[in-house]
């Protein structure tokens, strides 16, 4: 059983004149097979949350722990980070001109499991998981990210899942920007990697509709930095019929 444990986290980013407190003390705990769905409004720390525990250098955490299996995630560098465990699918996934996706990925995989896979195996098991996202054989041999489009990105996002194996997965809003066929698809990809591996998924996203296809076992509202409310797919729904301004209104009170 895997745990990735978030306790009273605060983060700052540096802006013009000074820092900015985006989290504001959150606590959260993810555990091996749960899905957690991270929702709010815009700018209320969601993706910060995503990229602190990630290790982007923009985000600096200003007090409370990060732990992954006891250990101590914040110590670690961002390739540590990815070796224990952790992945990130990005909101904006960038191009890396120069590498290609199937280099890309075995040499991430490489790095995870401290060995290459073996070849043919590995060749084999790319190409089901590119077909079951509907993805190009072609794409493994374009360089990654560069000239996709943004639902080519987010399948590509949720191959390195389904192929590196985390134990946590954290999805920055891969539902944006996706419309419903390939929402489906990618939603689907993100089940079948759980059903697989076990993995604890963080699902970060504005929208219930990803949650029609990927189940969430805890909601969690979170409004200016911090978690404000909690509860299961009921809480979800009750987003969709009532948006968050009484949220909003009560963080201004």
């Amino acid at each position: 059983m895997t745990t990735l444990e978030i306790h009273d986290l605060h983060v700052s980013v540096d802006i013009e004149g000074g820092t900015k407190e985006i989290l504001r003390g959150v606590d959260l705990t993810v555990k091996s097979g749960e899905t957690h769905a991270i929702m709010g409004p815009n700018g209320s720390g969601k993706s910060t949350l995503a990229y602190s525990i990630a290790g982007h250098p923009k985000y600096t955490v200003t007090g409370g722990t990060v732990t992954l299996d006891g250990e101590n995630v914040l110590a670690m560098a961002v390739d540590e980070r990815a070796r224990a465990g952790l992945f990130l699918a990005m909101q904006y996934p960038v191009e890396v001109p120069g590498v290609t996706v199937s280099n890309f990925l075995r040499t991430a995989k490489t790095a995870i499991d401290g060995e290459a896979p073996k070849l043919r195996t590995w060749v084999k098991d790319v190409r089901s998981a590119m077909d079951e996202l509907r993805m190009d054989p072609a794409f493994a041999e374009r360089n990654v990210n560069e000239g996709f489009s943004g639902g080519e990105k987010k399948r590509h996002e949720i191959l390195q899942m389904e192929l590196l194996r985390p134990k946590i997965a954290i999805l920055d809003e891969t539902d944006s920007g996706l419309d419903v066929d390939a929402l489906k698809v990618v939603s689907e990809g993100v089940n079948r990697a759980k059903a697989s591996t076990d993995v604890g998924v963080l699902l970060i996203t504005h929208y219930t509709r990803i949650l029609r296809y990927i189940e969430p076992d805890f909601v969690h509202v979170f409004v200016d930095g911090k978690v404000v409310e909690e509860g299961g797919r009921e809480l979800a729904d009750r987003l969709e019929d009532e948006g968050y301004d009484r949220y909003l209104t009560a963080a201004k009170a």
